[in-house]
């Protein structure tokens, strides 16, 4: 038997291997998925009658923190976490996803400011590494392990499958796609989404209000939104930093800490006489697609985003920085009064998620998703903008930089 012939046997092993591995975890993380995503919108409905509930959301905030100090280590990074055991090519402990899954919705149930998905790439990457562990005779590779539960929870909380899979490869190293884990990655998100659309799961989707004709003029118009939207993205990024310092250097007690941001967060709340930065918030995306946002909305999303996620409250950053592009795009556009409020709330929603997680190829594939591919020359050139101008700013400060952005000053190092 030659070296050629061994070689395909060995891809054809691999390929069931892995084939086999991306379809149980989609139907395993996409079935738990789905169940969360089902008590986060219960949560929120329940918030929604009861909207006096935010009033206890530092007692909620000392439960969470108990939580995550009983079961498992102290000092859990979020997302962060993911990618440190990417790059350590370690597993994640089957805890991870049930105190992520019980400290999300807590926070979702009292109104604290945050998303799902990003929870959700901590709870896939938890359970593929438990199913991994299962089949430990396989000698799965770790990293493409991971990967494959963030897919598949990713995309069943969102139908994305394609950004998803996308974005799991595309999220740790910027500037370099892990192709190894295409396989299973695609195959647990596809079939990630068809476990929660069969239970009930409704994909996320917007409409533009209308695609304007492109033009210089247009484009040029797009590039100034895009590069307003990098400086917000990298506000935002800056803000969660300094929160997240505030609440773990100066407080002696975790508890203490958590304890004092929800009382900010009530009082936030009563300030502000609004229940619109409570939980994801995605009724006020869609209201910004449709044209219409407060002025102060995007300033406001970050701030309550960086007191809940910058303490011991549990979520994601994804959704946050939905809203946040989108309400700005909005605002912007009635600012400068040329292109429709709505059409730049969308552009401006990719555009900071771009500039925020540093994932240009999994942005414009959430583009198309998410908003069809009738605009998305317009999502190119804002995401293309926004990619390059956020240099090393990121939600994540376990991402690694391959590849520099600013190719000059590659040059200058070579």
């Amino acid at each position: 038997m030659n070296d050629q012939t061994k070689y395909i046997l060995s891809s054809i092993r691999a390929f069931v291997r892995w084939s086999v591995f991306g379809i149980i975890t989609g139907l395993v993380a996409g079935g738990i998925a789905s169940s969360f995503d089902l008590a986060l919108v219960w949560a929120n409905t329940f918030r929604g009658t009861h909207p006096r509930i935010f009033l206890g959301l530092p007692l909620a905030g000392l439960a969470i923190s108990w939580l995550y100090y009983h079961l498992g280590e102290k000092g859990d990074q979020g997302t962060n976490l993911v990618i440190e055991s990417i790059r350590k090519k370690e597993g994640i402990p089957w805890y991870v996803a049930i105190r992520i899954f019980f400290a999300t919705f807590l926070t979702h149930l009292f109104g604290g400011s945050a998303g799902r998905e990003g929870a959700a790439l901590q709870m896939g990457g938890s359970i593929s590494s438990t199913i991994a562990h299962v089949l430990n005779k396989w000698k799965l590779d770790k990293n493409a392990v991971i990967m494959t539960g963030m897919a598949a929870t990713f995309s069943a909380l969102f139908g994305t499958p394609l950004a998803a899979t996308v974005f799991a490869l595309e999220m740790v190293n910027v500037g370099e796609i892990y192709y190894a884990a295409l396989v299973p990655c695609s195959f647990a998100a596809v079939v990630g989404l068809m476990v929660a659309r069969f239970l009930g799961v409704e994909a996320e989707h917007f409409t533009m209000p209308y695609v304007p004709k492109l033009t210089p003029y247009n484009l040029v118009m797009a590039i100034l939104l895009a590069a307003c939207c990098t400086l917000v993205g990298i506000f935002f990024c800056i803000v969660l930093k300094k929160a997240h310092k505030f609440f773990h250097e100066p407080f002696w007690n975790h508890y203490a800490a958590v304890f004092t941001a929800g009382c900010l967060l009530v009082l936030l709340n009563l300030a502000v006489r609004s229940t619109d930065y409570m939980g994801a918030g995605m009724h006020i995306i869609e209201e910004a697609v449709g044209g219409h946002a407060r002025p102060e909305a995007f300033i406001l999303k970050i701030i309550f985003t960086a007191i809940t996620l910058g303490s011991c409250y549990k979520g994601g950053e994804i959704v946050p920085s939905f809203y946040i592009g989108a309400t700005f795009g909005c605002v912007f556009g009635k600012l400068v009064g040329f292109f429709s409020p709505g059409v730049f709330a969308s552009l401006g929603m990719v555009s900071v998620f771009c500039s925020v997680t540093n994932c240009p190829i999994a942005s414009l594939l959430i583009a198309a998703e998410l908003f069809g591919f009738d605009g998305i020359y317009y999502f190119l050139v804002c995401i293309s903008v926004s990619y390059m101008l956020s240099g090393r700013y990121s939600l994540y400060s376990s991402q690694k930089i391959i590849h520099d952005k600013n190719m000059e000053q590659k040059e200058e190092k070579e």
